[in-house]
């Protein structure tokens, strides 16, 4: 009989499979004699998880009877994701980096009970891990040993408590700054002499809206001077094994234009001319000439600029105690530049479409901060027909 090939005329092993859409199966027995099936994107990833599956057969590990460990169930959910974004699939990646530092990973699963999944939640919380962080860490663990409890292999969900009834919940979410922030914030950067090199990109970010993947994957192709608008078509994200990698926009609303306003004009003239001067050349996935650098000339990456926001808030707070920001990210920025939007008058549709929005809920609910000045000075508007005196 003929070897079975997939689509790209690969001989296929025993027990694999290439599906209609293109994932991958692979089909074993496990040690009970039962039936199992694991997924995967591609034949690469998916013979990985076959090395996986045959090392936990030749140790004896038996799924169905719990005893197999809190790692191993968790990467044996993993294995059943399929079809998920590249930068979801980093971020599971990533979780699951740090569920392996702890001895709790190491547990059978069959001996975890509630009170030592609360124990771990709040070692996670004590050692400075965020409660947002942590929040997607039990996002992963109690599906996890929710399918353990469908299969039979354990009785209950150790993860079935609310998570703010265990740690307090210091998520201070993001706000948007306000417009004396935003004053103050440009004009610290503009005169600081180690982040005024990061004023053009702050710049942009403040006034278009732009999600940080989005802008790290902007090229000088993407900037039309002539036609004053940017175009978003793509995002630089991480892939596998934290390799950089192109992909399509978020969702594909999020494919648009933006205009090049007088605001950022003279910022992105200076962001294109220095990609343009560049010596290195930043090939990612057949494209080139982004103009999201590092002073080094290298490609700037998303979470570099987490921790640089950081260190710009710190600086920031340090010089104005008497109007610190709470937080400050790219995301802010994004959050910032549409509630002032939305305060300039902006209608909600033309602003769901700038934002790359599914709907107008996203803008208005999430998104968009009403802030008292503006509000007060409509209501005087609207009542008295004058602005506050």
């Amino acid at each position: 009989m003929a070897n079975r090939k997939d689509s790209k005329g690969r001989v296929l092993k025993v027990g694999e499979s290439q599906r209609k859409d293109g994932t991958y199966m692979y089909r074993y027995t496990d040690i009970r004699g039962a039936r199992q099936c694991v997924y995967a994107p591609d034949l690469h990833e998916l013979r990985d998880k076959e090395k996986t599956i045959q090392r936990s057969l030749s140790d004896g590990v038996n799924y169905t009877d719990g005893s197999i460990t809190v790692q191993e169930l968790t990467e044996r959910y993993l294995s059943t994701k399929i079809g998920i974004r590249d930068s979801t699939k980093a971020g599971y990646e990533l979780n699951l980096k740090i569920i392996t530092r702890y001895d709790f990973s190491q547990l059978k699963i069959r001996n975890v009970k509630m009170s030592d999944a609360k124990l771990f939640v709040t070692t996670l919380y004590k050692d400075g891990i965020s409660y947002g962080r942590i929040h997607y860490i039990r996002a992963i663990l109690s599906p996890a040993f929710k399918m353990a409890c469908e299969e039979n292999c354990i009785s209950k969900n150790p993860f079935s408590f609310k998570l703010s009834s265990v740690i307090p919940n210091d998520n201070k979410g993001r706000p948007a700054l306000s417009a004396l922030q935003q004053e103050n914030l440009i004009a610290f950067i503009k005169e600081n002499q180690f982040y005024r090199k990061y004023f053009d990109m702050i710049n942009v970010l403040l006034w278009t809206g732009l999600r940080v993947s989005e802008y790290c994957g902007l090229t000088i192709d993407d900037i039309d001077f002539v036609n004053r608008k940017i175009s978003v078509n793509k995002q630089l994200v991480y892939g596998q094994n934290r390799r950089l990698h192109i992909a399509p926009p978020k969702t594909k609303t999020s494919v648009r234009d933006i205009p090049i306003t007088d605001k950022i004009y003279g910022s992105l003239k200076n962001l294109v001319n220095t990609a343009k001067q560049s010596n290195i050349i930043n090939a990612v996935d057949g494209y080139c000439g982004f103009i999201a650098l590092k002073p080094n000339g290298k490609v700037q990456m998303y979470l570099d600029l987490d921790m640089l926001f950081k260190r710009i808030k710190k600086a920031y707070n340090k010089a104005n105690p008497q109007n610190p920001i709470d937080n400050f990210s790219p995301h802010i920025l994004r959050h910032t530049f549409c509630t002032n939007m939305i305060d300039y008058g902006l209608d909600v549709k033309s602003l769901q479409y700038i934002m790359g929005h599914s709907n107008a809920t996203i803008t208005l609910n999430i998104y968009a901060h009403a802030s008292y000045d503006n509000a007060s000075r409509k209501i005087f508007d609207l009542i008295d027909g004058k602005h506050a005196v």
